[in-house]
């Protein structure tokens, strides 16, 4: 197993749960995320609301967004590192089932990690666009 694999550094959970959900890999995300994590999509996105645990935050988000969305992948470029918080810059890409709007969509996120898990996200994004592609 790789270094990376099981490092406990913030930076490196974080990619990984990146890296998990790109790869539709709940079981692998969901070992990222401490038991009461408390996981906060923005007001205003179709799924705003502060989900914990990690199984609650797999089935309110991750898999809410497979069945509504083709293709949804947060693309992770940038990160700023202070202690345990991490902030990431990023872009949402995604095809919307219903109306076949597509997405590419910057959004921050701050992570804080403590022990090697994540055991807090806040997400920040232009909700305005996210809710077009919803809507015909």
């Amino acid at each position: 197993m790789s270094e990376f694999a099981t490092s406990t550094a913030p930076a490196d959970v974080v990619r990984r749960q990146y890296l998990a959900s790109a790869a539709g890999d709940l079981d692998a995300l969901r070992a990222t995320l401490a038991p009461d994590v408390e996981w906060t999509e923005m007001a205003g996105f179709p799924l705003a609301g502060t989900y914990r645990t990690p199984d609650g935050v797999t089935s309110n988000v991750m898999e809410q967004l497979g069945k509504d969305w083709d293709d949804w992948t947060a693309h992770d470029d940038t990160y700023v590192v202070d202690g345990e918080n991490v902030v990431v810059l990023a872009r949402y890409t995604a095809t919307h089932k219903a109306t076949r709007k597509a997405i590419d969509v910057r959004v921050a996120h701050h992570f804080i990690v403590r022990a090697g898990l994540i055991v807090r996200f806040e997400q920040f994004v232009d909700t305005a666009l996210v809710r077009d592609a919803t809507t015909d």
